[in-house]
């Protein structure tokens, strides 16, 4: 290693995940000419499945960028340079001066590419402005010369009184301004007519709809002035309306994942409606108790208590298909997902060994995914090896769906919205809480029957929660 490279060293970006290979530089928390001290975080990136702090691995003073916020950069391309002996004097700099961060060249965009955001700055100027339409008594802004004088084929139109107004409309100019309500004169304007040279056949010489159109079919083609139409935003070009936003980070992992396990692995969902409401009213009385102080107690949180149980009742529907070895790998943990929809896109973080819970460890668990998903927090460690999840469309008023499996596991259970419906309960109809819940499952290693006792345990204790005691 030369002195220089002594001297100047430089930070590659790093795989701070299990097999990414790229990850965007969200923010900069240093600039050329910043002290910088050995696990000093000086960046955010976001990979494929999370926002991650990179801490610098020594001590110096920062030399140069290479790449500014918002530019994808490659596992193993060097991000950052520091000078370590920053008073050994001058010497070569790898660049006649540091890269500013929002002048760092975006590789991966096409050539002629400007300086803009996408769907931000100046548009090329493709649109011209639409002439505006003609007043009456002024000049039409047209491209073919108006006529000089009315046309001689034209009949004369008739002397016109000066008189009372009409309609409420103004008075009557004598025989410089011809009589009509103002729809018909809206309607000569638009079929380009001058009421000049309209036969008047209404009472008192007023100019019908009718003399308009007679007037306008007995223009030539030809002679026919040009229609200015009104401007609409239908008229716009496509582009015009449109937001385009590149696909990466969060989004881009999602797509490759749910492309992936739904052209994987067969799906089958199963649906059940049942009645919670006992399992609401065990949700208000654990808010009220003291063990659960502290923690957020929820209904989602007795689901997932419900599915973990199922689960240890069958436990053959926590396993993984492994395609390259041709085995399916049972697994004796519970690793479990739950579904979040954060500002960076849903991810699906994971409660480790989530079986070995309490219910307040797994409470205290679950709010802890929750509130550090929301931050943007979530590290890439969290989001892999799940083995079963649980998405939660309740909290928007959807009633159920058809989830698709997270990549590498083996059912999703999704949470529907509870409502307050008519149900046969001790053999009348009265109000009750109901949801519906939905199991989707890889038909590969979860056979129809496995799949349906899971998802009828579910329902079963849902429905009477006191066998979370005894099943439990």
């Amino acid at each position: 290693m030369t002195a220089v490279e002594q001297r100047f060293r430089e930070f590659k970006m790093p795989d701070v995940g299990e097999g990414l290979t790229e990850a965007e530089i969200l923010k900069w928390f240093v600039a050329p000419g910043d002290t910088v001290s050995d696990g000093q975080v000086v960046c955010e990136v976001e990979t494929a499945k999370a926002a991650v702090e990179l801490p610098i691995p020594f001590d110096g003073v920062v030399h140069e960028l290479r790449f500014g916020e918002g530019t994808t950069v490659d596992v193993g391309t060097v991000i950052i340079s520091v000078d370590t002996q920053p008073g050994a004097g001058d010497a070569p700099a790898p660049a006649a001066a540091p890269k500013a961060p929002e002048a760092a060249p975006e590789p991966a965009e096409p050539e002629g590419r400007q300086a803009n955001l996408v769907g931000y700055g100046a548009a090329p100027s493709s649109t011209k402005r639409r002439p505006r339409k003609p007043v009456p008594g002024q000049q039409p802004p047209r491209t073919a010369p108006a006529p000089a004088a009315p046309r001689a084929e034209a009949p004369a139109p008739a002397p016109v009184e000066t008189g009372p107004e009409l309609n409420g409309h103004g008075p009557r100019p004598g025989a410089a301004r011809p009589l009509a309500k103002p729809p018909v004169r809206k309607l000569a304007k638009d079929l380009g007519i001058d009421l000049a040279t309209v036969t008047p056949t209404g009472p008192d010489g007023i100019i019908t709809r009718e003399d308009v159109h007679a007037a306008a079919e007995a223009v030539p083609a030809a002679e026919a002035p040009a229609v200015v139409p009104a401007p609409a935003a239908e008229a716009m070009p496509p582009a015009a309306r449109e937001r385009r936003v590149p696909i990466k980070g969060v989004r881009k992992a999602t797509a490759q994942a749910m492309v992936s396990s739904a052209f994987t692995a067969p799906h089958v969902t199963e649906f059940v409606t049942v009645d919670v409401t006992r399992t609401m009213k065990l949700v208000a009385d654990l808010k009220q108790d003291p063990d659960m102080a502290g923690v957020r107690v929820n209904p989602l949180l007795l689901v997932a208590k419900a599915l973990l149980v199922a689960i240890k009742r069958n436990p053959d529907i926590n396993a993984s298909w492994d395609e390259r070895n041709q085995e399916i790998v049972y697994k004796d943990y519970v690793n479990l997902g739950i579904a979040a929809a954060t500002p960076r896109g849903l991810i699906v973080p994971n409660i480790k060994d989530a079986d070995a819970k309490t219910l307040p460890e797994l409470a205290s668990a679950l709010g802890e995914l929750v509130a550090t998903a929301r931050e943007g927090k979530t590290s890439p460690a969290a989001m892999s090896g799940g083995t079963v999840t649980i998405t939660n469309v309740g909290v928007f008023g959807v009633d159920t769906g058809t989830p698709i499996l997270n990549p590498g596991e083996s059912a999703i259970l999704a949470f529907g919205a509870v409502k307050l419906q008519p149900w046969v309960h001790k053999g009348e109809v009265k109000p009750r809480q109901v949801t519906t819940l939905a199991l989707s499952f890889d038909h590969r290693l979860v056979d129809g029957e496995l799949g349906s006792r899971v998802l009828a345990d579910v329902a079963a204790i849902l429905e009477r929660p006191k066998r979370l005691i005894t099943w439990g």
